[in-house]
């Protein structure tokens, strides 16, 4: 009987019911996608909002050194990133609806305490680095949000879906980016969010409120975290132990997708925490602050307008050429910073990073579509016994498991990358010990992608290859 969907826990969930799908299901599905979409955005915009912040911190006085700041752009990435690993299990044990809902009220905690302590230059370093590990929370919440979206879509929308979803989730990193230098030139909350700071940025003595950076997202938060509880839905055949999930520890294609999503998720993540203060380190007549929202914008953007490529010619190939891409980006930052000889150029550097960031979009999509393909294929291998209605649904249950905790493992790449850019430069000067390291770390994941699943007789290329073991 089709749900009415009238009940916030659906107790008749079927996406691969084709008159099901019609009929109730991809009215839903759309319904808790669409709301899912903006309490990430949200998510990804408190997560990011350090790298805009410690940018200014010291135009309005405080005294941290280059070093301190690099490691405040690479903290939010890595309790994130840790955070993702519990999250990636939540929503099977408390329900989709009530995760996503208090996962953004949490934001609230970041969001206020930034705006409270940037207002006062004396704010010792390790109030920072408690803050900048609170800004985690909203990475956190990507884990959770990924993982319950592939429960409500059939398999040949996962892809298109799981995109969307992350591609204008991760738009949240390029709306902070662009918002942020707006709102706080502005006395947007008066006198309630403090006095404004005063600055010579450029030769230029200006006031402004680098507390709004934080400030402005308080009331969309509570907009966003109501609309989830009122409008999302939990599916009760999603349930799950701690326990029934943690069969993904044991699965080796869940580790190889670490690896993988690692290399595109983690960079952009990476890229774009360590982008604006990279940036401003290596060309401090550039205002970075004008132009850094542009590389996430396209990261995110080529996220969410690629999934359903993944979807049509296979999310192995796209990888494949997505890392080849990535490859060559690495090679043009390398000569935007003068590794070859020639004096550094910022119009090299800047394009160079815009096309990696385009290509760590292909790549989110692409390895995200790969997941519950590949479990899919795995299944009668790991379960030659099983029905089919059991392999199905260990399948979603795998599949949505792998989602969180390989977005989990990727997002410390986040942290990886701007602490690289910082001792490279700590070392040497310049940033290229790093690229040549991440350069080193694309091929790896070129060979690792064509040997386990882009190559002819792979398991996704030549399912019918795999060994079943005699019943």
């Amino acid at each position: 009987m089709p749900t009415t969907q009238s009940s916030p826990v659906l107790t008749d969930w079927r996406p691969e019911d084709a008159d099901f799908w019609r009929a109730s299901g991809k009215a839903v599905a759309r319904r808790n996608l669409w709301i899912s979409v903006p309490n990430l955005l949200l998510a990804f915009s408190v997560w990011m909002v350090w790298s805009m912040v410690i940018a200014k911190l010291k135009l309005v006085g405080f005294k941290f050194t280059t070093e301190q700041l690099f490691w405040l752009a690479a903290l939010p990435a890595l309790s994130g990133a840790t955070l993702r690993i519990f999250y990636s299990f939540m929503v099977p044990i408390f329900g989709g609806r009530r995760w996503t809902a208090l996962a953004t009220l949490s934001l609230l905690i970041p969001a206020i305490g930034i705006g409270l302590v940037v207002q006062d230059p004396t704010t010792p370093y390790g109030v920072f680095v408690g803050l900048a590990l609170a800004c985690g929370l909203g990475g956190g919440n990507f884990a959770s949000s990924m993982a319950n979206i592939s429960f409500f879509f059939p398999k040949s929308e996962k892809g298109a879906a799981l995109g969307l979803n992350a591609g204008f989730g991760n738009l949240g990193v390029s709306v902070m980016q662009f918002l942020v230098p707006v709102v706080i030139g502005l006395a947007l909350f008066g006198p309630l969010a403090g006095a404004p700071q005063t600055i010579v940025d450029h030769g230029v003595t200006k006031h402004i409120w680098l507390q709004n950076a934080a400030y402005v997202w308080v009331p969309f938060i509570v907009a966003a975290a109501v609309a989830a509880w009122f409008g999302m839905n939990d599916i009760a055949s999603a349930r799950a132990s701690f326990a029934d999930q943690a069969v993904i520890f044991s699965r080796k294609h869940n580790w190889i997708m670490c690896w993988l999503y690692l290399g595109t998720f983690g960079s952009f993540l990476g890229f774009s925490a360590a982008f604006p203060l990279l940036t401003k380190t290596l060309f401090p007549d550039i205002n970075v602050l004008q132009l850094a929202f542009l590389g996430p914008l396209i990261g995110a953007g080529s996220r969410a307008l690629t999934g359903g490529v993944s979807d049509r010619f296979g999310g192995d190939r796209v990888t494949q050429w997505s890392f080849l891409a990535l490859a060559v980006g690495v090679l043009g930052v390398l000569a935007g910073v003068g590794a070859y000889g020639a004096a550094p150029s910022f119009p090299i550097f800047f394009a160079s990073f815009l096309w990696l960031f385009f290509w760590t979009g292909v790549g989110n999509a692409s390895t995200f579509q790969m997941i519950p393909t590949i479990v899919r294929a795995d299944m009668p291998r790991l379960m030659p016994q099983a029905t089919a209605e059991a392999s199905q649904r260990a399948a979603e249950m795998e599949s949505a498991a792998i989602v969180g905790f390989t977005s989990a493992i990727a997002a410390f790449g986040g942290f990886f990358i701007p602490k690289a850019f910082g001792d490279s430069l700590k070392a040497t000067g310049n940033p290229q010990i790093a690229l040549y390291v991440f350069l080193g770390f694309y091929v790896s994941c070129v060979i690792v992608n064509w040997a386990f699943y882009a190559r002819k007789t792979s398991m996704l290329r030549a399912p019918a290859l795999i060994k079943v073991p005699a019943q």
